[in-house]
């Protein structure tokens, strides 16, 4: 019963997919990062299908291209993206760690914030219509799935900034183990799957993931002394962008 609590909490709490609602404890909240990386799942499939349709009717690349954009955003209410834009305004602060983090809790965002998401939205835009072959784009829909695999592993894994705040709530009260066993299970399944399309592509994919998260666990704990909540959020819009934007280059210069 825990589990299929854990299932619907998660589904709840990283989407606005409506389902069942009840009252959360804390011993149903073990497993619910295990759940995350469904939701990376919904969204390739409905950005797969969409493709589909667009293939179908002949619809134009901008229409085509700027909803598929949009879809991640529909399908989370765009809660990564909050983290994504406190980030931002963080960063660019160029403050102390304590200062960094009282501006993540801030619930005004900032000029950076507003910029960083623009220049986003134009890249992934950009890069997003360069995705012609149905073979990459399987890839990359399989990307929305390893990026949040990433971000669950980070959470039950990296050094937290706090000692406060809904993340640190959350890993509290996961089993560590059997999540980092599952969400292990699911990536290798999920790199697996594209190695297969296509070892090259799949391969370069992964490797770029990686050395994101990388990149994530060390500059979170230079910049803030760990990561929070807001910087998952951050982690999951940039790991995507980035797969994007290799998949977009492999199309372009490296794909025949």
């Amino acid at each position: 019963m825990q589990v299929i609590k854990s299932f619907f909490i998660a589904v709840s709490l990283y989407s606005k997919i409506p389902v069942l609602q009840f009252e959360w404890k804390e011993e149903d909240m073990k497993y619910i990062f295990c759940f995350f990386p469904l939701i990376g799942a919904i969204i390739g499939i409905c950005i797969y299908l969409w493709n589909c349709l667009c293939n179908m009717y002949n619809i134009g690349i901008l229409c085509h291209t700027a909803i598929a954009v949009i879809i991640p955003i529909f399908i989370t209410g765009g809660f990564h993206i909050d983290g994504f834009m406190d980030t931002m305004d963080a960063l660019h602060s160029y403050s102390p760690i304590e200062r960094k983090l009282e501006i993540l809790k801030d619930s005004h965002i900032g000029a950076f914030a507003v910029i960083m998401l623009a220049l986003y939205g134009i890249f992934f835009l950009g890069t997003l219509s360069e995705i012609k072959d149905n073979t990459l784009l399987k890839i990359m829909c399989c990307g929305f799935f390893l990026s949040r695999c990433l971000s669950g592993i980070s959470a039950v894994s990296f050094p937290m900034a706090k000692k406060d705040g809904m993340l640190y709530f959350f890993v509290n009260c996961a089993n560590k183990r059997v999540v980092k066993v599952t969400l292990y299970i699911q990536s290798i399944i999920c790199i697996g799957g594209m190695l297969f399309l296509s070892f090259w592509a799949g391969f370069l994919v992964t490797v770029i993931s990686l050395l994101i998260f990388i990149f994530y666990y060390y500059n979170s704990k230079k910049e803030f002394g760990g990561i929070t909540g807001d910087t998952a959020g951050y982690f999951v819009v940039l790991c995507e962008v980035y797969i994007v934007v290799t998949v977009a280059f492999i199309n372009i210069f490296l794909w025949r």
